[in-house]
């Protein structure tokens, strides 16, 4: 008994501890962070672009209870609308045969069970088209553990018909107005020729011009884009195509990853590295948006249809601590640079290498497998509390936003780049990596309405919230059991770290100081009673 106990008193000193320095911190330390805010001068709505849209590994894992579970649970807390992932007309979601003439047979039973469930959750599906069903490929190229077909069409036409009738599909089951609001990305990073795509650039561009005529066939409503490149790769290219040919186009999409080295690197074997450049993520957006706003379709959408700190489903800077505010770093300096910015992926169920043999792994994750919220879940769950207008603010690494009720939402980070140099992500962030004191950061607010408020802080950083340090402390187990699991969630369950009930007078000013570390978040909200 002691030692089922034992796990959840070290919790509960663990934050004993974190609170006993930001007591210390408050008394011996000067403010070097001041956040000025007026309840009244406000910057306009908030913008949301960070919970458009959220990524998952294949369209196959999605007919998983855990996957769908999970899936619930992150748009309840963090509010993504729509969620892309590959693998959609690949062989094992049978959408597509051929009879002994070579007449085109067509089956759409697991695509409707995945996507009746994504409606009915209130979510909508950014329309991933690929990889090649094995009797339309004109190759046997693959790509992952799970066999994407890579190689062009064996007929363009074929592939034609296929989009147009799974288009028309979607039309007859969900009906012409839910259609409308969905997006069709053709491929997925056609410019990795020794990866996702045999074929050259002009035949993507082919199979971009048969798919944007099969869609638009059905309803020129429908929106269409591409060309979902890697690194943000290939977008003058295809605006020059489209408009050059007179070939349909609603958004550009690509995507960007923050490391420095590495390709494809599945199990992590050559190390990654996370790149120092502060516009690292952030100068690919805005120099795609630059593009955009340069050529003959400015006013094009822009979708950064991937992004992460990294590209391998083995990087610990995944389960790290350092990832929430990281998130938060790229997305405050992106802006409204680009309509979505979709994180890869939501989920450590994702199966590209094969099914994983460890709880954290360096998944791309905000949940591990077992659906226990990394910090990265936080970030988001964080951003979708804030209020729908955005208050004026001068500091870099917050925002502070209010809602109709007269609440008050102010979300700030520390990041701070730590990984030494000559060392990589999978030897650095595996370790036990506490976070040195940063000082304080003060709020100062004025304009509040007088009265009664609660005000709750949460917060993400080592050792709160934070259930990769607590495995650490399990001795990481390559399995864990159902106690550790349930550990594990308690210990990091994202509640309140601190609430306070405060009475704001009628000058209507009010400040708070908070100790901070290295990469620490809080959310403070301050509820009007």
């Amino acid at each position: 008994m002691k030692k089922k106990i034992l796990p959840i008193v070290l919790g509960c000193l663990l934050v004993s501890n974190v609170f006993a320095q930001s007591n210390n911190l408050n008394k011996n330390a000067k403010s070097e962070r001041v956040i000025t805010l007026d309840f009244n001068k406000e910057k306009g709505s908030f913008n949301t672009s960070f919970k458009v849209c959220v990524g998952a590994g294949r369209a196959n894992e999605g007919l998983r209870a855990d996957w769908q579970q999970q899936l619930a649970t992150l748009r309840k807390e963090c509010g993504f609308k729509y969620i892309r992932m590959h693998g959609l007309l690949t062989d094992d979601m049978a959408v597509y045969k051929e009879d002994g003439n070579g007449n085109p047979q067509y089956n759409y039973q697991y695509v409707d069970a995945l996507y009746d469930y994504i409606l009915s959750i209130g979510m909508k599906p950014f329309v991933e088209l690929g990889f090649m069903p094995g009797a339309l490929a004109s190759g046997s190229k693959t790509i992952f553990w799970w066999r994407g077909n890579v190689t062009p069409p064996k007929d363009y036409k074929k592939w034609e018909g296929l989009i147009r009738t799974l288009t028309q599909h979607f039309t007859e089951r969900y009906g012409t107005d839910e259609v409308k609001t969905w997006y069709f990305e053709v491929w997925n990073e056609p410019n990795l020729k020794d990866g996702f795509w045999t074929g050259s650039q002009n035949d993507y561009f082919k199979l971009y011009q048969y798919s944007a005529q099969a869609i638009k066939s059905v309803n020129q409503a429908y929106k269409v884009g591409g060309p979902a490149t890697a690194g943000a790769a290939w977008v003058p290219e295809m605006i020059d195509f489209c408009s050059k040919n007179s070939v349909p186009i609603d958004f550009i999409s690509t995507h960007a990853y923050g490391v420095k080295q590495g390709f494809l690197d599945e199990y992590g074997a050559t190390g990654t590295v996370l790149d120092k450049n502060k516009e690292s993520i952030s100068g690919d957006v805005w120099n795609s948006r630059r593009q955009i706003q340069n050529s003959a379709l400015p006013k094009l959408e822009l979708h950064y249809t991937e992004w992460s700190s990294s590209y391998t489903p083995a990087d610990p800077f995944h389960d790290s601590y350092h990832g929430a505010a990281y998130i938060l770093e790229k997305l405050k300096q992106i802006g409204s640079a680009a309509n979505s910015m979709s994180y890869w992926t939501f989920t450590d169920i994702f199966e590209e290498a094969g099914p994983r043999f460890t709880p954290f792994h360096g998944g791309f994750g905000l949940l591990n497998t077992q659906g226990i919220k990394k910090p990265a879940f936080f970030a988001y769950s964080f951003l979708n509390k804030l209020g729908e207008t955005e208050i004026a603010n001068q500091d870099n690494s917050s925002w502070a936003c209010k809602n109709k009720k007269g609440d008050i939402q102010v979300l700030v980070w520390d990041y701070t780049y730590t990984l030494p140099d000559s060392v990589n992500n999978q030897s650095y962030y595996i370790r036990d990596l506490p976070a040195k004191a940063k000082g304080q950061v003060e709020l100062a607010i004025t304009g509040m309405s007088k009265g009664k408020y609660r005000m709750e802080v949460y917060q993400t950083g080592y050792r709160v919230n934070d259930p990769y340090t607590t495995y650490l402390s399990f001795h990481k187990p390559d399995q864990l059991s159902k106690t550790q699991v349930d550990l594990l969630k308690k210990q990091n369950n994202g509640s309140p770290v601190l609430t306070e009930n405060i009475i704001i007078g009628s000058s209507g000013v009010f400040s708070k100081k908070l100790a901070i570390r290295e990469n620490d978040v809080f959310f403070i909200n301050m509820i009007k009673l």
